[in-house]
């Protein structure tokens, strides 16, 4: 293990729970807003994971009302206050980029 490794390892995040890309989960999320700071949940489904150790990301998609948002998380941030798995899902595919494009919802199946 060279330095570099050394430092990154100093700095992973061990309280974030596994999940993978087709999970729901909900990110409580601080939010500076001038002098004063509030958590926010951000819930949707986990389009995307990039990256690994140190720079780890993952882009979560939620719906409000008829607007698609997504937004990307970085894994080791100090911003991130909790993430919690709600649902586990199926998926058959890395990256779920093409759910913008679809016409129709796409569901997700349930995981054990």
């Amino acid at each position: 293990m060279n330095l570099v490794d050394k430092i990154n390892a100093k700095s992973v995040r061990k309280d974030i729970p596994d999940f993978r890309v087709g999970d729901t989960v909900r990110v409580d999320y601080q939010i500076v807003e001038g002098k004063n700071t509030r958590i926010q949940a951000f819930e949707g489904l986990v389009v995307a994971i990039k990256g690994g150790s140190i720079g780890k990301t993952f882009t979560v998609r939620k719906k409000s009302g008829s607007v698609a948002v997504k937004r990307v998380f970085k894994v080791n941030s100090p911003l991130i206050d909790k993430v919690t798995v709600v649902r586990k899902g199926y998926v058959r595919r890395a990256k779920l980029n093409f759910i913008d494009k679809m016409a129709k919802e796409y569901n997700v199946k349930e995981r054990n």
